[in-house]
């Protein structure tokens, strides 16, 4: 089979066993691909670029939510007061 390596560093799974911390180093903080048997098996992604990850997902969801709501009912805001509201730390 035919796998798309989504990572400019590749390595096999026994080098990531025997020295984890080394293939961290190796991708100089980019992605890395780990194989088993030439097959990808899981990537190497530091805690900032996962955190991306997960805030650019969010943002997809949240566009999708409004495409999803275009057209439907709206409502007159006066931005004025929604900025007393929040000063005054009133609620809506």
């Amino acid at each position: 089979m035919v796998f798309p390596i989504l990572a400019d560093v590749a390595i096999p799974l026994t080098d990531f066993k025997r020295d984890p911390m080394a293939v961290v180093r190796k991708g100089h903080g980019e992605t890395v691909i780990v194989l088993n048997r030439n097959e990808p098996a899981f990537y190497v992604v530091l805690p900032a670029r996962y955190q991306a990850m997960l805030e650019l997902i969010e943002d997809l969801r949240l566009v999708e939510l409004v495409y999803a709501r275009q057209g439907g009912p709206t409502v007159a805001v006066d931005i004025e007061d929604l900025i007393v509201r929040k000063i005054d730390k009133k609620p809506l």
